[in-house]
């Protein structure tokens, strides 16, 4: 454990006296995190809806019919228990609950008006604004034509759209794209230092040195990592310090919680950059590499365009990416408030990332440096 602290110690060190490098993990985050949270934008289709139906008629069929219809939504549940929609939104399976009351068809038959209950997940702020407007055209729509059909003793008919938003109420994207932005910096951050820290052993011969020293190869690993480790970490609450006290993001969750999954999540992030480290030679050639990795998890991770609106094969694909899991971890906590529970199936994802990558790694490594 001595020779682990030692070369930890040792790579510190080296980060705080060069002052390139601490202004890359310092300084550079800051400035990109204000600067890309005020960039970013996108389009929503494929919208994942819970459905109520407490009416169970023609007419409630025929409106969660014309949702399921439409290319901006995706009915993905049903039931008549407003907890289990509850549940589903909190979870983040469902990004809207369309809730239809009963006496919704006898409403529209004898006074020509019915309510429903639009409660849209507003953690992705402007997002949920336009989730509305399509689900307002769309009732709309579903009421002028009922207004058409005077034969069936139906006319002027108003559907009352009652929306909430939930987690989000003011609609601030900030508030959705600041804690995604934040994981990807901290990401490529871990990734590229790692990448090129090992790639810089290579090309001042060292590494073969320290091979041939008492050190084994799982504490040389360990004291490579580790101080990058805390270096993210420290990213991490830097960052979350300027979303505070700049654009105002909520923290409802546990601030312990949200770093227990951080910790985890970094190890999967070294691990990418310590395998990259045994396909180059060379410090650029690190850089590069990087880059092309952090551009391909970053466009799939549901950071800037939301997977729902991506194509089904990316859907699927985007599941091998742990950035997309750590994003909707991040963004679970601190807007929505959840809990070890809600976010428990891509916290075992990441757990899982975590050993996988660590393990290929160092055989990886191991395998190339013997």
């Amino acid at each position: 454990m001595r020779r682990v602290l030692f070369l930890a110690w040792a790579e510190a060190l080296h980060v705080v006296r060069d002052r390139a490098t601490l202004a890359q993990v310092l300084v550079v985050p800051v400035v990109q995190l204000l600067v890309l949270s005020n960039a970013a934008t996108f389009l929503i289709r494929d919208t994942p809806t819970y459905v109520v139906d407490l009416d169970r008629t023609t007419a409630s069929r025929a409106l969660v019919t014309r949702f399921a219809a439409s290319r901006h939504f995706r009915v993905d549940g049903a039931s008549a228990s407003l907890d289990l929609a509850n549940d589903a939104l909190l979870r983040g399976d469902v990004t809207m609950v369309l809730t239809i009351p009963r006496d919704f068809e006898r409403g529209l038959v004898r006074a020509g008006a019915a309510p429903i209950e639009l409660a849209v997940n507003a953690e992705k702020g402007s997002a949920a604004g336009i989730v509305q407007a399509y689900a307002s055209a769309i009732v709309s729509s579903f009421a002028d034509e009922l207004d058409r059909r005077n034969g069936e003793g139906v006319s002027r008919a108003s559907i009352d759209i009652r929306a909430r938003n939930w987690y989000n109420p003011a609609l601030n994207y900030t508030h959705y794209m600041v804690p995604g932005i934040l994981v990807a910096l901290v990401t490529l951050i871990g990734t590229l230092l790692t990448a090129q820290n090992i790639a810089r052993e290579k090309e001042l011969g060292t590494l073969d040195q320290l091979n041939v020293t008492p050190i084994t190869r799982g504490q040389f690993i360990a004291g490579k990592l580790l101080p990058f480790w805390v270096l993210g970490l420290v990213d991490l609450a830097i960052g979350l310090l300027v979303g505070r006290l700049v654009f105002g993001i909520p923290m409802r969750g546990s601030i312990v919680l949200l770093f227990g999954c951080a910790a985890i999540y970094l190890v999967t992030a070294l691990a990418i950059g310590l395998w990259i480290s045994t396909l180059v030679e060379t410090q650029q050639q690190a850089m590069f590499v990087t880059f092309f990795v952090m551009n391909v998890y970053l466009l799939m991770s549901g950071l800037f365009t939301p997977v729902d609106s991506m194509a089904p094969w990316v859907q699927v694909v985007s599941q091998a990416n742990p950035v997309r899991h750590f994003v909707t971890i991040s963004r679970a906590i601190l807007v929505k408030g959840a809990g070890l529970r809600e976010i428990a199936r891509p916290l075992a994802t990441l757990i899982a990332f975590s050993v996988v990558t660590l393990t290929l790694a160092i055989r990886q490594y191991s395998k190339r440096t013997a």
